[in-house]
């Protein structure tokens, strides 16, 4: 069964969910208790290391007069060579403290971390969501879109400036490709950001069939901030997996009357409908799904994976090109692209591809998967060209 879920999809509002809206959508009852530390307290918590890190590698902060802009000194503790050196790694969404830890994370985990050591050196911090930059990726069977979040620092008030030199907020950007320049975002406040992380973890757990532990991640995520109607998708999607089909339409439709077009939910809708039987009002929705996305995400690479097993290269590499255009830095989409472009001979065209999803990978697993067919590729084609000479 194919769910959708959704990471990263911000409100700004502080809202509490009523006693009747807690005992339609939450049922603690079906699951088991575990022992995962839920606090939402933690998400953000700076530690002892973090604090030790910061005072000996930014000279500001030890008491050491450097004119530069505070936020440039943090960067270069963060990312300079012979620093921490972090990396992005969408593996598992971490708290602040364990991407300090790992010297990895994705864009909201190096965001947290980030935005943590920037409040230690009294830096205005403001978290970023990126309006209409979504991502779909598949996680076994499970479809999950993502958004992307960034952080723009701003100055201290007691920063050294050059006159007529106030400068704007620095933006900093953690997503392989990104285009800041381009952007349009939408402010975010931290109890959103720490109910995203909490969101994340649920479905990454889902996703690896811990059910129960990804119904108590969900839950809070969505306890804390109602608002995230994400977490409400993801606990719909958790019951239908669970088999509670009466429990994930009412999740379904809870967020579709906040949200009337929410694409995911009405595919959820649809699917859970379908398999309680009622398959005309199931039609509906996908009726009017099609409507709003007459081209659902991964039909341009579902069919051109059919091409691929067909033998039709040419076919396969127009309807990958097709998927690329819709979403340029999916790391898979460009893998398979390569392929067709191998079947077809191509290959400069074949080496290009396989670099933009090396470049595109989000997790380190990934990068050195395409990093050693890169390496192939490079010593087939070295030994052609030898054969040639």
């Amino acid at each position: 069964m194919l769910g959708a879920v959704a990471a990263l999809t911000g409100c700004a509002t502080v809202y509490q969910a009523t006693p009747a809206e807690q005992a339609a959508l939450i049922h603690d009852d079906r699951f088991q208790p575990v022992r995962d530390v839920i606090d939402p307290d933690q998400v953000m918590a700076i530690t002892p290391q973090m604090r030790e890190f910061i005072r000996t590698r930014v000279p500001r902060n030890s008491g050491i007069t450097d004119i530069r802009d505070a936020r440039n000194q943090l960067l270069d503790a963060l990312y300079t060579h012979g620093e921490l050196q972090l990396e992005y790694d969408a593996e598992e969404t971490r708290t602040a403290a364990q991407a300090f830890d790992a010297k990895a994370g994705n864009c909201l985990s190096l965001a947290m971390m980030t935005a943590v050591f920037a409040r230690e050196l009294g830096l205005p911090v403001t978290f970023r969501q990126i309006y209409d930059e979504e991502q779909w990726s598949r996680v076994g069977d499970l479809q999950v879109v993502s958004g992307h979040v960034n952080i723009a620092l701003g100055r201290r008030q007691t920063d050294y400036r050059v006159l007529g030199d106030e400068g704007a907020s620095l933006v900093v950007d953690f997503l392989p490709g990104a285009k800041i320049s381009t952007q349009r975002a939408i402010p975010l406040e931290e109890r959103t950001i720490v109910a995203m992380y909490m969101n994340n973890r649920a479905a990454e757990l889902m996703s690896q069939a811990q059910l129960d532990r990804a119904y108590w991640w969900a839950r809070a995520a969505w306890l804390h901030e109602p608002r995230l109607l994400a977490s409400l998708n993801t606990l719909g999607v958790i019951y239908r997996r669970h088999g509670d089909t009466a429990l994930a339409e009412r999740a379904f439709r809870a967020v579709l009357q906040h949200e009337p077009a929410n694409q995911q939910a009405m595919s959820n809708l649809a699917q859970a409908l379908r398999f309680s039987g009622n398959v005309a009002e199931a039609r509906q929705w996908e009726e009017k799904l099609a409507q709003i996305q007459p081209y659902p995400p991964f039909k341009f690479y579902d069919m051109g994976i059919l091409a691929m097993k067909a033998g039709d290269y040419a076919k396969a590499r127009e309807l990958f090109a097709k998927e690329i255009d819709r979403s340029a830095y999916y790391h898979e989409f460009h893998f398979w692209m390569a392929m067709a472009n191998l079947g077809l001979g191509r290959w400069d065209d074949v080496r290009t591809e396989l670099t933009k999803a090396e470049e595109f990978s989000t997790t380190a697993k990934q990068r050195q998967l395409y990093t050693a067919k890169l390496d192939t590729l490079r010593a087939k084609m070295l030994r052609a060209k030898t054969v040639v000479q």
